[in-house]
């Protein structure tokens, strides 16, 4: 079982196992318990109101974890991350929604609040590690200098796979993690966890985004109130205006309704937008100058460049191969493409061929041909 990038278990190291409520995080605890880790389990309260009536709708899993902490005779310990979790993931998500812009936040609590102040608040407690239950791989790097560090890498099952969503974690800190279910696949998971006769206190699998109301009437009024607590007002009805000509994927346009707000759609959308036209539509941008939406038919549709924020390096780009793969939304494949660096540290990535568009906010994560994740990044433009 190689919990590390090198095949070894460090079964002398102690590990702070991050538990959610969920069959993975619970997976992940067993697993280390049985090949005799030094364990103990860490709960983060992270949603603003973590009781009895939770966002998502289930119950508060705590009592559940301490049930399962007893029968693996595994202490557990909370630490209240609310704040934080707020300040990191929330706010900014809120934020990026009134400009226009369709935000990760699962990116950003993995940087900020599960491999930052949860993994603080693990080497506190005298922990070594901090294992969670992503599905994800740490690999040997590609040169052999004594100084490399393992490297974030693709999960077995492609299918499960969240190298995604950690690829915006600095490589100093995913060198305390540990991903015990690198080499399972989610079946593996739950067969594991009921064969140990383990209950899991949160037995749905997790939405998208945890902290907002599973419920899309609820959706808007929960940003609503996120963005009169930080005094914002984001912009409202424009013009929805229809592509007439294939130049830059707008050209000459002409207005066809309104829209209610830039931030209730993403780029790439064809349902919702609530136009009757001759053919489907789609959101081909958003300019956010003009407050205008712009659609058009799927033949306009696609992105051959994106341009991010500045990167998180992995990978020294010296040892990045000339073709890499870039995946610039959670369910899409990666796709070849060449990218590099500017003086900024931003990533200008050029795919080989057009594809379906990602949409500034979104991640955009880099690989190389065996899985391994060389820099990941915030698109903030489309080209």
């Amino acid at each position: 079982m190689p919990f590390d990038a090198a095949g070894r278990q460090e079964k002398r190291a102690r590990v702070a196992v991050a538990v959610s409520g969920g069959v993975d995080s619970l997976c992940a605890l067993l697993l280390l318990r049985r090949a005799g880790y030094d364990v103990l389990a860490l709960h983060g309260l992270f949603l603003p109101e973590q009781s009895a009536s939770r966002p998502d709708g289930a119950a508060d899993p705590l009592p559940g974890l301490e049930a399962a902490c007893r029968t693996l005779d595994i202490p557990l310990h909370t630490v209240d991350l609310r704040a934080v979790f707020q300040r990191e993931v929330i706010d900014p998500f809120a934020r990026a929604y009134a400009e226009g812009r369709t935000p990760n936040p699962c990116a950003l609590c993995n940087r900020a609040v599960k491999f930052g102040a949860l993994l603080d608040a693990a080497l506190a407690l005298g922990a070594d590690k901090l294992a969670t239950g992503h599905y994800a791989r740490l690999l040997p790097p590609c040169r052999r200098d004594a100084d490399a560090l393992p490297v974030l890498a693709a999960a077995r099952d492609s299918v499960k796979d969240q190298s995604y969503f950690l690829s915006l974690v600095p490589a100093a800190r995913l060198q305390r993690a540990l991903f015990p279910l690198a080499d399972q696949d989610k079946a593996q998971s739950v067969a594991l966890v009921a064969g140990a006769g383990l209950r899991v206190p949160l037995p749905r699998e997790s939405q998208d985004i945890c902290f907002v109301p599973d419920d899309e009437v609820a959706y808007r009024p929960f940003l609503a109130a996120q963005w009169r607590a930080q005094g914002m007002e984001p912009p409202g009805a424009g013009p929805v205006l229809l592509a007439e000509r294939p130049e830059d994927g707008a050209g000459e346009t002409r207005e066809i309704g309104r829209h209610q707000g830039l931030w209730r759609y993403t780029e790439g959308q064809r349902k919702g937008l609530g136009i009757a036209h001759s053919e489907a539509l789609y959101v081909l941008r958003k300019d956010r100058v003009a407050n205008a939406l712009i659609v058009g038919p799927r033949s306009l549709l696609g992105m051959a460049a994106c341009v991010t924020g500045p990167a998180n390096i992995l990978v020294p780009p010296e040892d990045w191969p000339e073709q890499v793969w870039a995946r610039l939304r959670h369910r899409q494949r990666a796709a070849p493409a060449r990218a590099r660096l500017d003086a900024r540290d931003r990533l200008h990535i050029t795919l080989a061929a057009p594809q379906f568009p990602s949409a500034p906010g979104q991640v955009a994560a880099l690989y190389d041909a065996d899985g391994r994740v060389l820099a990941g990044g915030v698109v903030e433009r489309l080209e």
